[in-house]
């Protein structure tokens, strides 16, 4: 009997080897996390697929509740801990039961004692693990690298984090966003916290500075994740295109004390264009005089003290060092200083550019004139 479209699809797909994680990131409670996670889960599960709710807290949130009555969810594991009573999710009924996709809020949360694992993101890594696919939810001041910074800003203490190693294990992170002002009317209307606690918030974490330092924390993240993606998929398909969603500024300096200039153009450059700023030195082996190398150590201070990432590399060629570097990190724009070289070192200058264009990706070459010293 001939095989089916269908048939012949399934066994020409590449078997799964482990599930999909997709993170719905937040900058704060009530952007709409939940609510957009659920609305997924319920179009995927209309389309056929078998999808499961294994742990969704409501808040008292009629939205998120009316959502979940359309989804089947495993019944939570009850714990019992200090005599008091609790439900986590029950990771074990989960992969017996072996849904394609299950839901999973808030991925920051620490189990109670007795549950499996002591920390929520690994009872999804043993779902992602046994081939299912997770959808789940968590707020940007709960990645742990980024903890401190939201503790300086809004004063609170951060007790549950997610290792970012966690995050980047993503195969998609997509933001949940709202306004800070939308986010506030929210609060005051009491979609958010009961109407008694809404004063209160909006004084303390839902203050409009807080909010605008968060969301920009959150856009941050999910745009990395996206420029990390097209990175990985620019090497699989072997694309040798600069295609970063970030600018990136980069500035080959010597110990001349004429690169301060360069220095401070690259860093008005990447102010202007919003990038990360890069200053790159080439460290051939020849000797320098001692005033060449205190020179080299101001430029490098100078260079961090406008914000700058210092780089020094190792390399016989500066031109073919400096281009691999821009190739493997994606630079975006590079600016070379131009001293008034007449004669022969005039033709030795040109033909280093040369050498980097001939090396280099695609990518923005500025060459700025220097005045020596």
């Amino acid at each position: 009997m001939p095989k089916t479209p269908e048939q012949w699809l399934e066994q020409a797909a590449p078997e799964k080897t482990a599930g999909t994680f997709k993170v719905f990131l937040g900058y704060a409670p009530g952007v709409g996390k939940t609510y957009n996670m659920l609305s997924e889960a319920i179009r995927r599960s209309r389309r056929g697929e078998d999808v499961v709710i294994g742990v969704v807290e409501t808040h008292g949130r009629k939205g998120v509740a009316e959502l979940i009555g359309h989804l089947p969810a495993v019944p939570r594991r009850e714990l019992e801990y200090k005599g008091t009573r609790f439900e986590e999710m029950d990771v074990d009924a989960i992969v017996a039961r072996k849904p394609q996709v299950v839901l999973v809020d808030e991925l920051a949360h620490t189990n109670v004692e007795g549950s499996k694992h002591k920390k929520r993101y690994e009872d999804v890594l043993e779902m992602l693990e046994a081939k299912i696919d997770v959808l789940s939810t968590m707020n940007i001041q709960h990645l742990e690298s980024i903890t401190p910074t939201v503790q300086s800003i809004t004063g609170i203490k951060i007790r549950e984090t997610v290792p970012d190693w966690v995050l980047e294990r993503a195969n998609e992170v997509v933001l949940a966003d709202l306004t800070p002002e939308a986010l506030q009317t929210r609060m005051r209307r009491g979609d958010i916290y009961p109407l008694d606690r809404a004063d209160k918030a909006l004084t303390n974490f839902f203050r409009a500075g807080n909010l605008l330092a968060l969301r920009e924390l959150a856009l941050r993240q999910v745009t990395h994740s996206v420029d990390r993606s097209l990175e990985s998929y620019l090497r699989r398909k072997r694309i040798d295109q600069n295609w970063g969603v970030s600018e990136r500024v980069a500035v080959c300096i010597s110990s001349n004390p004429a690169s301060q200039q360069l220095i401070a153009r690259g860093a008005r450059m990447a102010h202007g264009l919003d990038a990360e700023f890069i200053v790159i030195h080439v460290e051939t082996g020849k000797a320098r005089t001692p005033d060449r190398t205190r020179a080299l150590t101001a430029n490098i201070q100078f260079a961090e003290n406008l914000g700058a990432k210092a780089i020094q590399l190792k390399g016989n060629i500066v031109a073919t060092t400096v281009a691999a570097y821009v190739r493997e990190h994606k630079i975006t724009q590079v600016i070379f200083g131009r001293s008034a070289v007449h004669g022969w070192r005039k033709y030795l200058y040109l033909a280093a550019i040369n050498r980097f264009l001939a090396n280099a990706p695609i990518v923005d070459v500025h060459i700025v004139t220097q005045e020596s010293k």
